[in-house]
C-alpha cells in the first residue's frame, strides 16, 4: 500500500515534469487581451475575455497545473494579483515603464511582447504581496488624497484672489471669521461666487481629514512594526503609517543598497572604458565614475517621509544632527549632507524593523552610508 506522502511526492514530482504555460495578460476595464506560449516560446493561443473574476479564472485554470501569469502594474493589478494567485503557479506584476515608443502598439502587440519577456525571465516585478497591511493601505490613501485635495483647493483659493491683484499673506484667507472682508474685496460677482464655492470645499475636506487620520493611525497601530519605527526619531505616527502601508514588510529589500532606490536616494553614476592595458596587463581603469544625480524611478511619497525626517533631525540637537554636522566639516555641501543623513535614516529604520529593536542613540555611528 502507497503510503500518501509517496502519492505527494509523485504528484509534485508529476506535476514538476509537465511544461510550463506563460501567459500574458493585457488589462483593460472592459476586456483583457490573453497570450499564451510555450517553453519553446511558440504561442500556443491568444484570447481576449471579459475583465471579471470568473473568466480570468477559467482561463487560468483551462492552461493546466503549472502557468506562470504576467500583467503590467496598474489600477486593477492588486485585485487580480489576489484573484489569479491560488490558480497559478507563479504571478508577476510587472513595470515596464521606459520602453520604447518609436515602435508600434496595440493589445495582442503588447501580450505577445509581455508573454516573451516573461518566459525569458526578463520581466521586472513589483511587489503585491502583504495582505495584511490592505485596509491599512486604503485608509492611508484615503487620508493622502484629502490632503492633496485640500492643498489643491487652497491654492486655487490663493490663486483667484492673486489673479485679482489682491495679495493673501498667511492663512487668514481661509479662516470663517474673516471670510466676509476676504470676499468684499472681490468686485466680479461671478469671481465671488466661485471663491465661496471653493470655500466650501476646503471646509467639507478640512473636517473630513482628522477623521480619515485617526482610522489611519489607529490601523497602523495593529501593525507588528509600529512600536519599532515609533521609537526612532522625527517618525511621528503619519510618518509610519506611510511606511508601513507602502512597504509592508522590511524583508522585502536585503539590505539597504536595495531600499535606496526604491526611496530615491541610489546615485546614478556613468562610466566609459572601465579597462586599460598597462604594460601588457589588462587593469581597470582609475578614472572615477561620473555622477548624474539620483534615480527618478522611485516612490515619492516614501522618499518625501525620509526627507522630512532628514530636514527636521538636522536641525535639532542629537545623533542624527552630530552625523548631519560631521559630514559638512569634511566640505560636504548641505543639501547633499542631508540626503547622506536620509540614506542613514532608512538604513536605520529597516535594520531595527529587521531586528525588532528599539532606537538606541548610543549606538548610532558616525560613519557615511
Amino acid at each position: 500500500m502507497v503510503s500518501p506522502k509517496a502519492k505527494s511526492r509523485k504528484g509534485a514530482a508529476a506535476m514538476k515534469n509537465q511544461a510550463i504555460q506563460y501567459l500574458a495578460l493585457d488589462v483593460h476595464q472592459a476586456t483583457t487581451v490573453a497570450t499564451v506560449r510555450d517553453e519553446q516560446g511558440s504561442i500556443r493561443m491568444r484570447a481576449t475575455v471579459r475583465t471579471e473574476s470568473s473568466a480570468l479564472v477559467d482561463l487560468v485554470r483551462g492552461l493546466g497545473p503549472r502557468v506562470h501569469v504576467a500583467f503590467e502594474e496598474g489600477t486593477q493589478a492588486q485585485w487580480l494579483h489576489d484573484l489569479l494567485e491560488p490558480h497559478a503557479e507563479r504571478v508577476v506584476v510587472c513595470n515596464v515603464r521606459g520602453r520604447s515608443e518609436m515602435t508600434n502598439k496595440s493589445d495582442r502587440i503588447d501580450a505577445d511582447g509581455l508573454s516573451e519577456m516573461l518566459r525569458t525571465g526578463s520581466v521586472k516585478s513589483v511587489y503585491h504581496g502583504g495582505s495584511s497591511v490592505l485596509t491599512l493601505k486604503e485608509l492611508v490613501r484615503c487620508y493622502t488624497n484629502l490632503v492633496d485635495d485640500s492643498t489643491r483647493v487652497m491654492l486655487r483659493i490663493k490663486a483667484l484672489f492673486r489673479g485679482r491683484g489682491i495679495p493673501t499673506p498667511g492663512t487668514s484667507v481661509y479662516r470663517v471669521s474673516e471670510r466676509k472682508k476676504w470676499l468684499a474685496a472681490i468686485e466680479s460677482r461671478g469671481a465671488r461666487m466661485r471663491a465661496e464655492s471653493l470655500l466650501v470645499q476646503l471646509d467639507s475636506l478640512l473636517e473630513l481629514r482628522p477623521k480619515a487620520k485617526a482610522a489611519m493611525i489607529k490601523e497602523a497601530r495593529r501593525q507588528s512594526g509600529w512600536k519599532v519605527l515609533r521609537s526612532i526619531p522625527f517618525f511621528g505616527p503619519v510618518r509610519v503609517a506611510l511606511l508601513l502601508a507602502i512597504m509592508a514588510t522590511p524583508f522585502r529589500f536585503r539590505t539597504k543598497r536595495q531600499l535606496w532606490p526604491y526611496i530615491g536616494f541610489a546615485v546614478i553614476t556613468r562610466s566609459t572604458a572601465d579597462q586599460e592595458f598597462v604594460n601588457g596587463k589588462l587593469r581597470r581603469s582609475r578614472r572615477a565614475p561620473l555622477t548624474r544625480g539620483l534615480n527618478r524611478n522611485h516612490n515619492p511619497a516614501l522618499k518625501n517621509v525620509f526627507k522630512g525626517a532628514a530636514n527636521a533631525a538636522a536641525v535639532k540637537p542629537g545623533p542624527l544632527k552630530d552625523f548631519y554636522d560631521a559630514c559638512v566639516r569634511r566640505g560636504v555641501r548641505e543639501e547633499m549632507a542631508k540626503v547622506t543623513l536620509a540614506r542613514k535614516i532608512a538604513s536605520i529604520a529597516l535594520r531595527l524593523w529587521k531586528k525588532g529593536e528599539l532606537w538606541n542613540p548610543d549606538k548610532v555611528t558616525t560613519q557615511t552610508t
